[in-house]
Formats: C-alpha cells, sequence, structure tokens
C-alpha cells in the first residue's frame, strides 16, 4: 500500500527561556514570541518562492505571430481567475502546467480578476514566474453582480466564479480556442493534449461528462413543473460537466453569442427560481448534452469534499491527468490546519508558499 507522506505540523517550536533573572522582562519576551507568529502571519503578506524556468524540448513547433505570442496559432491558450483566497492554489496550478507540458514557452496564461488587488496578485504571480507568457484582464463585477441570485454556498455566489462566461468579450479576437481552469487543482500531463481536444462542428466547447449523475436534481422543481422550460432538454441527451475544466472554441462562442444566452437564464433565474447552484446551471442549460466529452482522466474532480466539510475523497478509478480539489476542502487550508486528507499530500509539491520562519530561541 502506497503511504503518503504526512506534512510536518505547522507549529513554532517550544520556547525555551531561563526564568532566574528579570522575571517581569520574560513574561514579556514569553508574551512577545507567543504573539509574533500572529503577527507575522497577519503583517506579512503571502510570500511565494520563484518558480525555476522551464524550457521547451526540441520538437516543439517555433511560435511564428509577427512576434506577438498573444496571437500564435502555435500557442497553448489558459484562462484563469485570479482572486487572493485562491492565489495560493492559482499559482500551484500554473507550476503543474509547466512542469508537465512539453513545450512550455509556448503557453500563455489568461488572468482574470475583479480583486481590488488584482495587479499586486498579478505582480505576486509575475514575480515567482518572471518567463511566464501571461496577461491580465480586468473583469467588472457590475456586470454580474445584479445577476446573482444566492445558492446553497455563498463561496460560489462570488462574481468571479461568472467570469467564464465572459472570456470571448475579454480575451483578444485572435486567440481562438482556450483552456479554462479553475484555481483548486493541479495537472499531471501535458495540457497541450487536454487543449488539443477535437470538436466536431458546431461544437462550441468540451469537458468531462459525468452522465451517471442525477441531472434532474440540478434544477427545482418549479422548473421540471413548468413545460416551457423544461422541454430545453428535449432531444438532448443532457449530462452533468463540471465547469472548472473546459475546453472552449472562442470563435463559436462569439459566433453563437453565447454569454448572453448564458445571461438570459441568469436573469430568468432572478424572477422565477429555477436551481440552486451557483454558475453551473445556467452552463447546463445551455450547453448540456452539446459538447464534446473529454476523458475523465482530465477532472478527477471532488476531492475537496463537495459540499460537506471535513470528507476526505479517495480517486475515482483509471488513469489520471488532472486532480481537482472540487467542494468546500481546499489543500492547503487542510495542510496549514495540519489536518489534510492523504490526497492533499499530491498537491503539496506544487505549493511555492515560503513559510514564515518559526523564531528560534
Amino acid at each position: 500500500m502506497l503511504t503518503l507522506p504526512q506534512p510536518p505540523p505547522q507549529q513554532p517550536p517550544p520556547l525555551r527561556y531561563h526564568h532566574h533573572h528579570h522575571h517581569r522582562h520574560s513574561h514579556f519576551l514569553l508574551l512577545f514570541f507567543m504573539l509574533s507568529p500572529l503577527i507575522i502571519n497577519t503583517s506579512n503578506a503571502y510570500k511565494f518562492k520563484e518558480a525555476p524556468q522551464f524550457y521547451n524540448s526540441p520538437t516543439c513547433p517555433p511560435l511564428h505571430s509577427n512576434n506577438n505570442i498573444m496571437c500564435s496559432n502555435e500557442a497553448v491558450h489558459v484562462a484563469m481567475t485570479l482572486d487572493a483566497a485562491y492565489l495560493r492554489g492559482s499559482m500551484a496550478a500554473i507550476l503543474s502546467v509547466l512542469q508537465h507540458t512539453s513545450c512550455p514557452e509556448n503557453i500563455v496564461f489568461h488572468f482574470v480578476s475583479s480583486d481590488t488587488a488584482s495587479n499586486s496578485l498579478y505582480t505576486t504571480i509575475t514575480t515567482s514566474f518572471p518567463y511566464l507568457n501571461s496577461q491580465l484582464y480586468h473583469f467588472d463585477d457590475t456586470a454580474v453582480s445584479g445577476l446573482i441570485s444566492t445558492s446553497i454556498r455563498s463561496a460560489l455566489d462570488c462574481p468571479l466564479n461568472y467570469a467564464r462566461n465572459y472570456l470571448a468579450n475579454l480575451l483578444p479576437l485572435c486567440v481562438r480556442r482556450v483552456v479554462y481552469l479553475d484555481s483548486d487543482l493541479v495537472l499531471v500531463d501535458d495540457i497541450a493534449k487536454l487543449s488539443a481536444t477535437y470538436l466536431p462542428d458546431g461544437v462550441v466547447l468540451a469537458a468531462p461528462e459525468y452522465c451517471n449523475a442525477n441531472f434532474t436534481s440540478y434544477f427545482t422543481p418549479t422548473f421540471w413543473a413548468n413545460p416551457t422550460l423544461s422541454l430545453t432538454f428535449a432531444g438532448r441527451s443532457a449530462c452533468y460537466f463540471n465547469t472548472g475544466v473546459m475546453v472552449i472554441d472562442l470563435e463559436r462562442w462569439r459566433e453563437g453569442d453565447y454569454t448572453r444566452k448564458i445571461v438570459e437564464w441568469m436573469e430568468l433565474q432572478k424572477r422565477i427560481r429555477i436551481y440552486e447552484l451557483g454558475s453551473l446551471p445556467p452552463f447546463l442549460l445551455v450547453f448540456a448534452g452539446n459538447i464534446a466529452p473529454v476523458d475523465h482522466r482530465w477532472n478527477q474532480h471532488g476531492l475537496g469534499g463537495d459540499n460537506f466539510r471535513g470528507l476526505c475523497r479517495d480517486l475515482h478509478p483509471g488513469p489520471v491527468s488532472l486532480l481537482h480539489w472540487s467542494g468546500k476542502g481546499k489543500p492547503w487550508v487542510r495542510l496549514d490546519s495540519s489536518r489534510p486528507c492523504p490526497l492533499d499530500a499530491l498537491w503539496a509539491p506544487y505549493d511555492l508558499l515560503q513559510m514564515p520562519f518559526a523564531i528560534e530561541s
């Protein structure tokens, strides 16, 4: 049986001090040292290590496009959102992508952020990855905040969750295809394989499908009771898919005006409640049954225990190319609290956080 290493608990070493002199001074020092880890952690913003530089293998295609890598057809485009709460996860995801691809210099990252500190988040990333081909896009929260109706998990109501609906508007028109990735995942395979997924004529996106999930549970009884609404899925073999890993043809998305189609469902949701979960159901309404399937190895999801805190999950059977901690439990939070799940040890090697030094006495 494979025994995964347990990370050491992140606790400062016990303090030793001599108390036969200056009693009052010692007590003050003890108090200072007891508080100092708190001082270090709160005043000091996260510090991240610099990632190694990754180079293309000799077989990689050169990026011809008038020196504009953003528009090169040979580039693999990756879109991710950036926010303070998930920055550590984003850094690990980026590192895992670069480490497992044959052509890391051909990867272009497109970061979308609505965070007030988005420029400093982006600086943190470019400091750790000085050689990264990347661009930052500001997402206007107000475009979507009036459309969001509360869901069963407050984390799902963050406007940035809806940024994936607007990638076709945000990214340069010359970007034809993009791989969208959540921030709570790591790749252990070459992202170029995922990006090259075949999309048949007229198909806008590809994602791993899960046809054994109870599809009806994603929508309210009100939705199913209304024939005008429930007929949406007539003639479609609609299956659940996870929107945390998607390959999107942006040209076809723009031609079909899919952002507007998703927004129309969100506007309806504001009037009559047709679903309970955040940004996923509008995607299902527009795309379920009309997507290109992707092998399940590209989204081993649910490792965060879904909607149950404290639940540890095993991998699904079969090969693994991408591990996804979707759900409440994030690996960095569990590792920091010294209560990791066994599979969190697979995330830890990609963690670029520099631990604040413990004060030796």
